[in-house]
């Protein structure tokens, strides 16, 4: 395991993506943009160490691990496009997009604009 401790940790998801090699900042900065795309609104964090997107509460986050990109649109995010994400490996609330396959973009955006109107919904109710 590698020492952390002087490492300084990300407070931007810039900083957090500048701290991959160049193939995964590409594919980081992929998921970042579909993610604009769909939600132009939502603001850039990072919460649980990883970047994250909140509109109304958290909206969706992303991480990059040694062999996939992880994408956390909460449980209901996964669950209503589960048959489009019956191809990846798939938790309560999260799936793993390999890194040596093309990443699934125009499904990300579909999953954020679902999330968008979540969220959007949620703050109405109020």
């Amino acid at each position: 395991m590698k020492d952390t401790s002087n490492t300084a940790k990300p407070t931007t998801i810039t900083e957090y993506i500048s701290a991959f090699p160049a193939q995964v900042q590409l594919l980081l900065e992929s998921v970042r943009t579909a993610i604009k795309e769909a939600a132009p609104e939502a603001a850039e964090t990072i919460n649980y160490g990883i970047p994250t997107f909140t509109l109304n509460g958290n909206l969706v986050h992303f991480a990059a691990y040694k062999n996939h990109i992880g994408f956390y649109p909460t449980p209901a995010g996964i669950e209503s496009f589960k048959q489009e994400l019956s191809a990846y490996e798939m938790a309560k609330g999260s799936v793993k997009f390999p890194i040596d396959q093309p990443l699934p973009l125009a499904l990300i955006r579909e999953i954020v604009a679902f999330r968008k109107q979540e969220n959007l919904k949620k703050d109405k109710k109020k």
